[in-house]
């Protein structure tokens, strides 16, 4: 009798949580005067039995490679927010658009069909959906006029060759959901907006998540996409962290792929739908591409420019915007050779920027930005950076190193890649003119070169390391040419480095130089994937 009564309680324990109230914390940009669109934040209560989940294009095959290495990387992820959700009492949705043959006799697929029609169909509930009035608002944050692919062009050659070879089709080769996503008892297919909004209706569902890809086509357009459940009522959200867009960094505004999907997912916070995280089903923390690298530590301390000023000014109007996160740790006013917070921010970061003249840190400090590049983490370094870390007065420098200080004399030559001896006298602004095979670089995309003018000294520091591709150079009358801005690959990891030598307070009033700086971070730590990396492991038979 007391076993019985233990398994009623059990079970009823298991219904409560089954029916349990969902939280989750949605985002939001809202417009207020004079200060641009805000981020807001609001806790809503669901009941899960209001509540699906609609899976968008998750397919087995795409025709962009990457594409598919960024599907297959957030796939387990995602099953896990749908096990959750299907446990809780959540409808989940399969809705693969263009592969239903596949499921033809699936009882997924025929609970979809088995929906009584809806007395308040949508007019227009079976069509893409392009545009709302309310995105008149704003403008549109990516051009996706032409490809959007932002694959190798030869590796996808051979990527497409192999998919002839299974008998896809390599402009459309999906068939199926994708495996690692589990369909179980109770789920639905889909890919009509009809079909699903029937569904919707005939369950009293209020409440609509969508997650899958791509975020900027097919999860805003599609039939049962977030435009169409926005604009007819239903309370929809964007998973924004098991969400990936289609954007090419060849094409405008010429930011990184994540930027992409981060400018997307922004544009619909303010004109289409709120947006929420897996945290809300999964708790931890929220999904993030291993490729997806934000994180900045930026170290200041010089006299002579006003980087103190001019560079938290720049995180907030360029680097902010496009989903940084900046760390910013200036030198101590009471002690300039100490930089508090240095090391556990270089620990943590995924890119180092430096704006430092002349300073010698504490051991600690010094040592762990040895490590970040050892590890071959990428470096920033900005105008005085090519000395930053070395005295001229020796006999200075030797009672710093006697305190627990540490020099690094040789990080010009060893990571910037330049060989600093002085610079040119104030004067004349510095001519900026294309380097040698430098038109198609990266790190020009987007930038009127025309506009970039050096209004600071021109630095000496010719003769540049094997190891670099200069950029750009500088001149001014009656002498040599410079090079003021260029890459190098630094230590046995080789570690992303982009110098430039500009970086005087004027020139931080140049959108021309500002995006040079944000197009030399994404050129750090976005560097391309190993050409033909598991090519074979991501075609559809292997999966």
């Amino acid at each position: 009798m007391r076993a019985a009564a233990l398994l009623l309680v059990l079970v009823s324990s298991q219904v409560l949580a089954a029916d349990a109230p969902l939280t989750v914390l949605k985002r939001s940009r809202v417009e207020e005067p004079g200060t641009g669109h805000v981020v807001k934040e609001t806790k809503e209560t669901w009941q899960p039995g209001e509540t699906a989940i609609i899976v968008c294009d998750m397919w087995d095959a795409h025709h962009s490679l990457n594409a598919v290495r960024r599907s297959v990387e957030m796939a387990p992820r995602m099953n896990e927010v749908l096990k959750n959700a299907r446990g809780r009492g959540v409808l989940v949705i399969h809705a693969p658009s263009s592969c239903m043959e596949a499921y033809a006799s699936h009882p997924g697929r025929k609970l979809a069909q088995a929906a009584p029609a809806a007395a308040n169909l949508p007019a227009d509930i079976g069509q893409w959906c392009r545009h709302i009035p309310s995105e008149d608002r704003g403008r549109y944050p990516i051009d996706q006029t032409k490809s959007s692919e932002d694959d190798d062009r030869a590796e996808q050659k051979i990527y497409h060759e192999k998919l002839i070879a299974l008998g896809r089709n390599p402009k459309a080769p999906w068939k199926a959901q994708m495996k690692p996503l589990d369909i179980e008892g109770g789920d639905a297919i889909s890919d009509s907006g009809v079909e699903i909004w029937n569904l919707l209706e005939a369950r009293g569902i209020k409440n609509v998540v969508l997650l899958g890809v791509h975020t900027n086509m097919c999860v805003l357009g599609r039939p049962f996409g977030l435009r169409q459940m926005a604009k007819n009522g239903k309370n929809v959200v964007l998973m924004r962290d098991l969400t990936d867009t289609m954007y090419d960094p060849t094409q405008w505004p010429f930011v990184g792929h994540y930027a992409g999907t981060e400018l997307i997912v922004q544009h619909i916070e303010k004109y289409v739908a709120p947006t929420i995280t897996s945290v809300s089903f999964l708790g931890g923390q929220p999904f993030c591409f291993a490729r997806n690298r934000r994180r900045i530590a930026m170290v200041i301390g010089e006299d002579e420019y006003q980087t103190w000023e001019t560079l938290p000014k720049f995180v907030e109007s360029d680097l902010k915007p496009l989903g940084f996160e900046v760390t910013i740790i200036n030198a101590d006013s009471a002690d300039k050779h100490n930089f508090p917070g240095m090391a556990d921010a270089i620990a943590q970061c995924d890119l180092v920027f430096i704006s430092v003249r002349r300073r010698l840190p504490p051991q600690p400090q010094l040592d762990e930005l040895r490590k970040h590049i050892a590890a071959g983490k990428p470096v920033i370094g900005i105008r005085t950076a090519c000395h930053a870390w070395s005295l001229r007065n020796e006999k200075e420098q030797q009672a710093l190193l006697d305190k627990g200080h540490a020099a690094w004399s040789e990080f010009d030559a060893e990571v910037i890649g330049g060989h600093y001896t002085n610079h040119h006298g104030e004067g004349p602004k510095t001519a900026i003119s294309l380097a040698a095979g430098a038109k198609d670089h990266a790190i020009l995309r987007g930038i009127d070169r025309a506009q970039l003018v050096g209004n600071g000294s021109l630095y000496k520091v010719r003769p540049l390391a094997a190891t670099t591709t200069p950029i750009l150079i500088g001149t001014i009358p009656n002498s040599e040419a410079e090079p003021v801005a260029w890459t190098n690959l630094a230590g046995p990891n080789q570690a992303r480095v982009f110098n430039t030598s500009l970086g005087h307070w004027d020139d931080f009033a140049n959108p021309a130089f500002r995006k040079l700086l944000v197009n030399g971070i994404y050129w750090t730590l976005e560097s391309p994937y190993p050409f033909g990396k598991q090519i074979d492991e991501l075609l559809p038979a292997a999966r």
